[in-house]
């Protein structure tokens, strides 16, 4: 089945580099927008645009009857959500099979069944992947959570089962300041996600996060493209991303990839996603979620392999084989990505919503700009606050480092604060240097800042 025209459930950078490769397909395109993003490039770029309802996020990128009303008004055949929104969203790909559009990405039984983090741990154990020590199941009742943390030790991370992006969770160092968090924890889970379901898990302390990229399609072939080094975080948000990771050889590389592949073919996943691990000072690694979408973080793959992921998703959704076999696969060389968030470091990262006074954007050999903002843009305040990623490529990991250092240094936003700077010390900071840096790591960075 061929596409000829694919509606971009999404706004900003990510609708733009999907509306790229629809054109390089030959798939026209049709964008979606709020009133407060009609001068948005995506809007611009994409072959039909439709406004889906004002501002705020849950009366238009979150309407799931506006979007699906969209796509059957221009007559698509099929839906790409990018990330966020509604890329998780099972009922969201239900409604779009019921109207005849094809989801690209996985089946909505997947996105159930990974989104629920006691569900994924199970199936995890099936597939003999390792998993980190925690409850069996979603817990609701206190008294059942305290003798289940008990069981498990200290200190242990209170997650939402339904929950992601920091949300509904917390760490108890102890079993007396247990009880709050998980109460806290809990009445979040509720408001985000209308769940009071939480699960359980032994904190692994200052370990590095993991992401493994797999490609699955209808045909049983399973693919990994390498991992990714997310460990610079802040609050659970990524900072900077890179891959080969510096903290992983090349036997721990295909030891990581192939139980990534095992747990996708385990479950019989299709289209594209990640398989995240914790990595611990011992440089044992345990599964800790799975992704059912396409990453913020994806272009550095994408730079060291010369893999379209967007183009793959698509082909994928139209019933085509994987192009590529696992022999294939090459890493060539090293890359990284910093997000580039309007945002003020100095009074607690809060977020720069305003017009562009100047932006003057880097270039070069191997540096890639991913953006959807221009010089006069508004930013308007009701979404996630990042402007810009850049990403860079080069032979080795010290190359890419000194291309990112130049592309920020000839980075230019006027008008609003960003995380420039703080993303420019973070490239010369010891740590971040010899490969050595957690999750801990910018958060440490921070306190000694303050």
């Amino acid at each position: 089945m061929k596409f000829s025209r694919v509606l971009v459930a999404n706004r900003g950078e990510i609708a733009l580099r999907i509306m790229r490769t629809c054109q390089e397909m030959g798939i026209e395109t049709v964008a979606v927008y709020s009133e407060a993003d009609e001068m948005s490039l995506h809007v611009q770029a994409a072959d039909y645009a439709v406004c889906v309802g004002p501002g705020p996020a849950s009366e238009s990128y979150l309407s799931v009857q506006n979007i699906i009303a969209a796509a059957k008004g221009t007559g698509c055949d099929a839906v790409h959500p990018g990330y966020g929104f509604l890329a998780e969203n099972a009922d969201f790909v239900d409604a779009c099979e019921a109207e005849g559009l094809v989801f690209i990405g996985p089946r909505a039984a997947h996105i159930r069944a990974m989104g629920d983090k006691a569900q994924a741990k199970r199936s995890m154990i099936a597939a003999g992947v390792p998993v980190v020590p925690g409850s069996d199941g979603a817990v609701t009742d206190l008294l059942e959570a305290q003798q289940l943390a008990k069981e498990i030790g200290f200190p242990l991370m209170i997650k939402a089962s339904a929950g992601g992006g920091g949300k509904g969770l917390r760490i108890a160092p102890d079993e007396q300041a247990f009880a709050r968090l998980f109460t806290v924890a809990q009445e979040e889970s509720k408001r985000a996600f209308q769940s009071d379901e939480m699960y359980l898990e032994k904190q692994i302390i200052n370990p590095k996060h993991i992401e493994v990229q797999i490609l699955a399609d209808k045909y049983g072939h399973v693919i990994h493209l390498g991992e990714r080094d997310c460990s610079m975080q802040r609050n659970h948000q990524k900072v900077i991303e890179e891959t080969p990771s510096p903290g992983i050889d090349e036997d721990l590389r295909r030891r990581m990839g192939e139980d990534a592949v095992n747990a996708v073919r385990h479950i019989g996943y299709e289209n594209a996603g990640t398989v995240e691990f914790v990595l611990d000072a011992d440089q044992n690694y345990y599964f800790i979620e799975m992704n059912t979408r396409i990453q913020v973080e994806h272009p550095v793959t994408e730079m060291v392999t010369g893999i379209d992921l967007i183009e793959e998703m698509i082909r994928i959704a139209m019933g085509e084989p994987l192009t590529h076999k696992q022999e294939e696969i090459v890493l060539r060389g090293a890359a990284m990505e910093c997000r580039i968030n309007a945002e003020d470091p100095k009074r607690n990262f809060a977020p720069q919503p305003g017009s562009l006074d100047a932006l003057i954007l880097p270039g070069g050999h191997g540096i890639r700009v991913d953006t959807f903002v221009y010089q006069g843009y508004t930013i308007p305040p009701f979404y996630d606050s990042m402007i810009a990623k850049i990403i860079t490529h080069g032979k080795d990991r010290e190359t890419a480092i000194r291309k990112m250092r130049w592309a920020l240094g000839e980075l230019l936003v006027l008008g609003v604060e960003t995380t420039v700077d703080l993303n420019y010390e973070m490239l010369m900071n010891e740590s971040f240097l010899d490969g050595s840096y957690h999750t801990g790591s910018l958060r440490d960075f921070l306190a000694e800042e303050a």
